[in-house]
């Protein structure tokens, strides 16, 4: 690889990548930080990153503010914690009262809880801001229902729908927009939809099993369903005032939500193939295409890989944020903590299916990316 490749892949994939990766990190790990301050905690480590430290700071708090040198995830290091991991260490019985009075194990569980889950909440709250930012500045995208054309020998022609038909609703929820049609039908795996069409005047009620079919983007190949059916009216963009952009906002997020643990309960079920899951080289190369597209589209890419990071985090794994709101549901139901032997055997447990899923994803992105055939 010459010199020319090199300066181009870091400009166009690497550097992209790492600010998609810092941003998104960054946020989520900011959500715990300032509930935790905001309840009293002391912070010592807020790190970009992992393993070795490559350059920080101390702030006026004392809290030591970091990059490191493996630049996926991030980590708040509270007062009382034996590692990034907010396992309590063994200081922690002995504490004074001053002490307790700023250790983040010392906090009610409610505290405790909300401080856990405001990454994740963080998340959340990222993609709304930037989707609202985007429909009151450059407009939310409105096609109409329309169809302009139906493809032969689809499920859509041989249900017997037509072009210049208009999708009314389906399983029904009610559809205003294109858009709509594509999120209700994508995730199916190749069941009957009751699906209304109207034609003219009239309202046709019609049962459509959509056909399965594998595509590839800058994400890997995905298995969805299909209709056989292109939308037929303009798309036009439509600047929301700020309190429609919110809910506007709100409503994409949810969908976006979930769409996503839809597609993770089909893959744990079996309905869906596991080989759709992606890892860091899929983000990478993502980031670089994405990134090409201008700001705009890098925002877009940003705001939904937000939900997947704080949806993966509220999966009930621990080590994972899910994992500490487990523990704190079991400490609210017995009435005290879980053991420290059992809390480390959990964390043990689910670093073990975190690396495990971590390994699989990437042996998934090697083979999208030099078409490998797994025997």
């Amino acid at each position: 690889m010459g010199i020319h490749s090199i300066l181009t892949f870091a400009w166009g994939t690497l550097i992209p990548f790492l600010i998609v990766l810092t941003v998104l990190v960054f946020v989520h790990e900011m959500g715990h930080y300032l509930l935790a301050r905001w309840n009293g905690v002391r912070i010592e480590t807020f790190s970009i990153g992992f393993g070795p430290e490559l350059f920080g700071w101390y702030d006026r708090h004392g809290t030591r503010w970091r990059f490191s040198g493996i630049p996926i995830g991030g980590y708040v290091k509270m007062f009382g914690d034996a590692d990034p991991s907010s396992m309590p260490g063994e200081e922690v019985q002995a504490m004074s009262a001053a002490e307790r009075a700023v250790s983040f194990h010392h906090k009610s569980l409610g505290a405790r809880a909300a401080v856990i889950a405001a990454g994740p909440g963080a998340n959340f709250l990222f993609t709304i801001v930037v989707l609202a930012g985007l429909f009151a500045t450059v407009g939310q995208s409105r096609t109409p229902p329309d169809i302009g054309e139906v493809r032969p020998d689809s499920a859509a022609q041989a249900a017997g729908v037509m072009p210049g038909d208009t999708v009314v609703s389906i399983d029904g929820r009610q559809v205003t927009r294109f858009d709509d049609v594509i999120r209700a039908v994508m995730p199916n795996t190749g069941t009957p939809m009751n699906i209304v069409i109207r034609r003219g005047d009239s309202e046709l009620p019609m049962t459509i099993t959509p056909q399965m079919t594998v595509t590839h983007d800058r994400f890997g190949n995905h298995q969805h369903a299909v209709l056989g059916i292109v939308g037929g009216g303009p798309v036009t963009y439509v600047r929301l005032n700020p309190a429609d952009a919110v809910v506007a906002a709100v409503g994409e997020t949810w969908s976006m939500g979930t769409a996503i643990l839809q597609a993770v309960g089909q893959m744990i079920t079996g309905a869906r193939s596991s080989d759709e899951l992606g890892g860091p080289i899929q983000i990478l190369k993502a980031s670089g295409e994405v990134a090409q597209g201008g700001i705009l589209a890098l925002l877009l890419f940003m705001a939904t890989l937000s939900v997947n990071l704080g949806l993966v985090n509220l999966f009930p794994i621990p080590v994972l944020d899910g994992g500490h709101l487990l523990f704190y549901a079991a400490e609210a139901l017995r009435g005290r903590p879980l053991g420290q032997r059992a809390q480390e055997f959990g964390f043990r447990v689910g670093l073990a299916i975190v690396l495990t899923l971590m390994v699989f994803a990437t042996w998934n992105d090697l083979v999208h990316l030099w078409s490998f055939t797994k025997v």
